[in-house]
């Protein structure tokens, strides 16, 4: 302790008061740098008379001044012993230990034990990078820019706090993800242009052309260009540029004017490194095909089906809690070496007569072709008969030609003249002011994806597994490849080192969580402890369902070559129901003559009553027209629960307990009983689950899905659907099935419920500040209808399934799948958002997917834990399956009835159906 300063000890304001008064003491800076004879010259001691500092900003203030006054030493780099991965960063010391360790009272933080490694390129740079904390995003107060740095992590917007909202439930566990950080060289920056065309061009193609091609010495490669804004790492000479250029095809004069908007920081640019990660794709030779990139070179050939498949990647960099990273997914193509016109010549071979094209157009509309010269994508809207390859069209130098000479001088060569042409009309979106079609030739369109028939076919798609279903593993290895790949580019590198960028060796590191198992209750109180497997099959066939409805009148429908099927499951029916604690009564077995949908409906007529519970109608062969026929009749002109079987399902004896075990577990559930339940921590609470559905073939038309429970179990559901517009995702009618629910929800419990939970399941990222905006605002005008006083507590929260996030599980050098119950809510969630991402489902091949949360309005009491905890028992109510499912169950359960509804019925249920899962 300094003498005549008090302080409590070494590390208190005495001790660092004292430092600060002893570094004033120090010598000044000299003019000369050595004394003749080469020893160091003599510094005269400068006293600098000033206050006794108080208060830690007093303290700064002063020590940054003391160290501006410092001479600077050129700074030595120690020759690396050992290499430390920047990506286990050490704990950086904040607030007092960060002002300890600055002025020497307080020694460096221990680092982790390194990993010895030989030093790469990268890694040397890498290692001079000031990591932020473990699970903290990178911000301005942890970023260091000492001329040692060269790269660092990228800066994103130091006067906006991330999200934090982390949950602390579960045993921590270490993991990684497919997410990769990027790193920023100091300095560098990005310089945003407007660019106007005049005339407009509504091409991008052509856009770029005048843009890039004739004005190559002023560009180079280094830009990135979206159609109306381009950005650049360097700022031009002038302002406003006036460019001259002449359309290539018209030989018009644009003038083009690049008019300099403002100089961007890197973290606000996530949308030109899309536009970067993309040319990097094309550089590795990479095709694109829609959104995603492509080999064809490292493509699969499966000739025994007729199939090819392509692996690819999908990428995107987006502002995250840790930082600006990327993200990278391996993804496959399944193309077929089948042509439009091999479909075609084979449904004539079928013979039809004069109905082929009929269904021609069923099988072909809507459907995805891809060509070869140039490799892209179509959606075919139509089928033109009238026309052939010799018919003729104008181009737009006002020159008549037809298709045949057109692609001759391509040097490529049609063969049939008769072939009918394909229609694809172009979204506005992608070619802007464009009114015209594009006229496809059904020779060079190759088809995409696998058809009904071949994903019912168990060879095929086993075949196509072993190349798509790819492990932990195996996944690891494609990102590392993709990063291997980059660094091995001479023109990748190039073209990073261009913008200032770099990437590192290896995906991110970070923690998990894996929840404690849920209890799962059955039937005369029995209780099956859980697993981390998240399986009850066992206890859900053997055990009392929870809540059990006797089959006392039921209708059996049926065939004459299904009559021995058909028997042995009713005999089946009466063995193994008892057993789950229902008692059921022999049905009415009713034959047909023949397997026509009309037939079926007449029987249908014939046999239902109003004492029929439930009717059982048994298909020989699966028919989509057939199906929703009889699913039409039973659901709105003679409303029953129905549950409609292959007779192929029933045919094997040595399956068939098995099999009727889980259909009469569904039968339970359409006459409204319940299999199991889990622990709800809320007694007045109500849980909705809302879904849309887009029929593919009908483009007019949409069908939104809305369940409520109605129980504080949460085992009884109401269920509505709402016919909306085509392509609206949003919900039209919220607010009505809400209120609707509200009062079902009150006759039951003879209250309303004081917390609604919401799950909306089918929104993308593009479309959540509109589902904020509008649906929430329906959800609590609904609260209106009830009383002017009733405002309940709500949360809406958004599942969303289809992403490219995987997490792994290290274990022994290798990779696995986490566990059900698995949670990560930091560094990897979105930097603005309350969200999280969970591994609900047991996953025993390929890698599994997690689902994406993202909480957009939450006015409950409930923690991070809590939300987190209740998604996870939601999904366990799914009564379909006897484990746990990737979304909560009344997310599954809407998706159900609008796909019922969508697909079959296109009409809304009769309401005496609208209390019982009818739709499973």
């Amino acid at each position: 302790m300094a003498e005549g300063i008090p302080g409590r000890g070494r590390g208190g304001r005495g001790a660092i008061i004292a430092k600060l008064l002893e570094m004033e003491q120090r010598p000044g800076p000299s003019t000369s740098s050595s004394t003749a004879d080469g020893s160091p010259p003599v510094q005269e001691a400068v006293q600098v008379p000033l206050p006794r500092p108080s208060g830690r900003g007093a303290i700064l203030q002063r020590l940054q001044q003391i160290q501006a006054e410092t001479i600077q030493q050129p700074p030595i780099t120690p020759t690396p012993q050992l290499v430390v991965d920047p990506l286990d960063p050490p704990p950086v010391p904040r607030g007092r230990g960060k002002l300890l360790m600055t002025l020497g009272l307080q020694s460096q933080p221990s680092l982790p034990a390194p990993r010895v490694t030989a030093p790469t390129p990268l890694q040397s740079v890498l290692s001079q990078v000031e990591p932020p904390p473990p699970a903290v995003a990178a911000s301005a107060t942890s970023e260091v820019t000492s001329v040692t740095k060269q790269f660092r992590r990228i800066q994103i917007d130091a006067n906006r706090e991330p999200s934090i909202n982390r949950g602390t439930t579960g045993q921590e566990v270490p993991a990684t993800a497919n997410y990769i950080h990027l790193y920023l060289k100091e300095g560098r920056g990005i310089y945003e242009y407007e660019v106007r065309f005049n005339p407009p061009v509504d091409d991008r193609i052509y856009c770029e052309k005048l843009l890039f091609v004739q004005h190559r010495d002023l560009f180079g490669r280094n830009r990135t260009f979206d159609g109306v804004t381009m950005y650049l790492p360097r700022k031009l000479d002038e302002v406003d540029t006036i460019l001259t250029s002449v359309h290539p095809i018209t030989n018009e004069t644009h003038t083009i004017s690049l008019i300099f908007k403002k100089e961007r920081s890197m973290g606000e640019c996530t949308h030109m490194f899309n536009v970067l990660f993309s040319i990097i794709q094309r550089e590795l030779n990479m095709v694109k095909l829609d959104r995603e990139y492509f080999s064809k070179d490292r493509s699969y050939s499966i000739p025994q089906h007729k199939l090819e498949i392509w692996p690819g990647y999908v990428t995107a960099v987006d502002a995250f809690e840790g930082g600006i990273m990327l993200n990278c997914n391996s993804s496959n193509k399944v193309l077929r070496t089948q042509t439009v016109l091999d479909v075609i010549k084979d449904i004539l071979s079928r013979g039809g007569g004069g109905d082929w094209k009929t269904v021609l157009e069923r099988m072909l509309i809507g459907q995805s072709v891809m060509t070869m010269r140039p490799v892209n994508i179509y959606r075919i809207d139509d089928i033109d008969f009238s026309q052939n390859p010799k018919s003729t069209f104008e181009k737009a130098d006002g020159t008549v030609m037809d298709y045949v000479e057109y692609h001759r001088r391509k040097d490529i060569q049609i063969h049939d003249f008769q072939q009918p042409l394909l229609v694809h009309r172009p979204k506005p979106s992608k070619r802007p002011g464009g009114t015209g079609l594009l006229m496809l030739i059904p020779e060079l369109c190759y088809m995409t994806g696998l058809t009904e028939e071949m994903r019912n076919d168990f060879k095929v798609m086993k075949d196509v597994s072993n190349y798509t279903r790819v492990n932990p593993n195996q996944r690891q290895r494609l990102l590392q490849d993709f990063i291997d790949s980059i660094k091995n580019s001479p023109a990748c590198v190039k073209l990073l080192d261009e913008w200032g960028l770099a990437v590192p060796e290896k995906s991110i590191r970070l923690t998990a969580r894996t929840l404690p198992p849920e209890k799962i209750f059955f039937g005369r109180n029995f209780e099956d402890r859980g697993s981390y497997n998240a399986d009850w099959s066992r206890a859900a066939s053997s055990q009392h369902m929870l809540e059990v409805v006797n089959i006392n009148n039921w209708l059996v429908l049926y065939t004459q070559k299904d009559d021995v099927n058909s028997r042995n499951f009713v005999e089946m029916m009466a063995k193994v129901c008892p057993q789950m604690g229902v008692k059921v009564e022999f049905p009415v077995m009713q034959k047909i003559r023949d397997d026509r949908t009309e037939t079926y409906l007449k029987g249908l007529r014939e046999g239902l009553n109003k004492n029929v519970q439930l009717t059982v109608i048994i298909f020989p062969t699966s028919r989509d027209d057939r199906y929703s026929a009889i699913k039409k009749m039973c659901c709105v002109e003679r409303p029953v629960p129905s549950q409609v079987i292959n007779s192929r399902t029933i045919s094997r004896p040595d399956k068939l307990r098995s099999i009727v075990q889980k259909i009469a577990l569904q039968i339970n559930c359409k006459l409204g009983g319940a299999l199991w339940a889990v622990k709800i921590p809320f007694a007045k609470a109500m849980i909705c689950g809302i879904d849309t559905y887009h029929d593919t073939k009908n483009r007019a038309q949409s069908v939104a899905g809305f369940v409520a429970s109605l129980n504080p179990n949460v085992t009884r559901w109401h269920s509505q659907v709402f016919m909306q517009s085509s392509n609206r995702e949003m919900v039209d009618g919220l607010r009505t099935a809400l209120a609707i629910a509200l009062q079902k929800y009150s006759e039951v419990n003879n209250c309303h419920p004081e917390v609604i939970i919401c799950y909306r399941d089918g929104v993308g990222d593009g479309q959540l500040n509109v589902c904020k905006e509008h649906e929430v605002q329906a959800l609590e005008k609904a609260f209106a209808t009830v009383s002017p006083d009733y405002k309940p507590m709500l949360a809406v929260i958004v599942c969303q399934k289809r992403i490219n996030t995987r997490i792994f599980l290290p274990k022994n050098g290798d990779f696995e799948n986490p566990l059900p119950g698995s949670i990560v809510d930091h560094t990897i969630t979105r930097r603005y958002l309350f969200d999280f991402f969970l591994v609900s489902q047991m996953v025993r091949q390929g890698t599994v997917t997690p689902t994406h949360y993202v909480v957009l309005h939450n006015t409950t009491t409930m923690d991070p834990d809590k939300i987190q905890r209740l998604t996870y028992k939601m999904c366990h109510l799914y009564y379909n399956w006897p484990g746990t499912i990737r979304v909560p169950a009344p997310c599954q359960y809407a998706h159900k009835l609008a796909y019922l509804v969508g697909s079959s019925i296109h009409k809304d249920p009769a309401q005496i159906l609208c209390d019982r899962l009818f739709f499973l």
